[in-house]
């Protein structure tokens, strides 16, 4: 039997050669990038896909944008697309792009795990979203460091008056004890094709849309490789599906091992899963 740690083929090692970060993943632009997100809780990185991108995400997009959201907190007059990776792969690369996977590697523990991945269209006359921190759902204490963070990639233009997302600066170091108010937040404005990475312990929430036109955004999210993910993609993701990610979207999802075992499928590595 081939356990886990005896799982270092000739073929493993040219398929998954993109899990070792390469230097395009250590670059000054992103260690700027991370200080300002340890100082602030969240950093905005403009034209980071071009609008040639955008337009795909943007057509692809219509097709799957249907239902509206459950409650006030998801958006009455929201449209949201989830299993997004079992529906289109338009979004990959933005899950796996080298500038935010660089600041991850910084964050989080080495195997990081991608959490959600979902399509959000706002509305015209959509209220703001209720102010929250994405890792509140880890019942652990605050302050303390984040166990995840997330990216929203504006599609659109992200202005105050069609819904930008909303921030709270340095709102990472607060405690339990520290209620969000709204005065205390700032819009997300950004050019479309930019994006905006917040840790998991920063307050945000949706802006409200008071304008004509829908705002539509993608959004990843990420957490620490020993925690559950909000999506289990173990069941959404057939295995022809699984085969056809990148190497590097296989091991976020948590198709690999982290260390010493957390991962494993019968004691061995869950990409010999895949094997026909």
């Amino acid at each position: 039997m081939t356990d886990i740690n005896s799982y270092r083929s000739a073929d493993h090692a040219r398929k998954h050669t993109a899990l070792t970060p390469g230097p395009e993943r250590d670059t000054q632009e992103i260690q700027s990038d991370f200080r300002t997100l340890m100082r602030d809780g969240y950093v905005i990185i403009e034209n980071l896909i071009s609008a040639e991108i955008c337009a795909k995400i943007r057509s692809e997009s219509e097709r799957l944008l249907s239902h509206h959201g459950r409650n006030p907190f998801e958006g009455l007059k929201t449209q949201r697309v989830y299993n997004v990776l079992g529906k289109t792969r338009c979004v990959d690369a933005l899950a796996e792009h080298p500038r935010v996977l660089g600041m991850l590697d910084r964050v989080l523990h080495a195997n990081f795990l991608l959490s959600q991945s979902q399509i959000i269209n706002i509305q015209p006359s959509e209220n703001p979203q209720a102010l929250h921190y994405d890792d509140g759902f880890y019942r652990m204490p605050r302050p303390r460091p984040p166990l995840g963070a997330a990216t929203i990639w504006a599609i659109d233009d992200f202005t105050e008056e069609n819904g930008a997302t909303v921030i709270i600066p340095a709102s990472h170091e607060w405690g339990d004890d520290r209620a969000p108010q709204r005065t205390e937040t700032i819009p997300a404005i950004m050019p479309a094709g930019s994006v905006v990475v917040f840790l998991g312990t920063t307050w945000h929430g949706g802006g409200q849309n008071l304008s004509s036109a829908p705002r539509l955004a993608v959004t990843h999210q990420y957490c620490e490789p020993y925690l559950r993910q909000q999506e289990n993609y173990c069941l959404e993701l057939t295995k022809e599906i699984v085969r056809s990610l990148s190497p590097q979207l296989r091991s976020l999802i948590g198709y690999s091992v982290h260390p010493p075992f957390m991962g494993m499928v019968d004691g061995k590595h869950p990409l010999r899963t895949l094997e026909t």
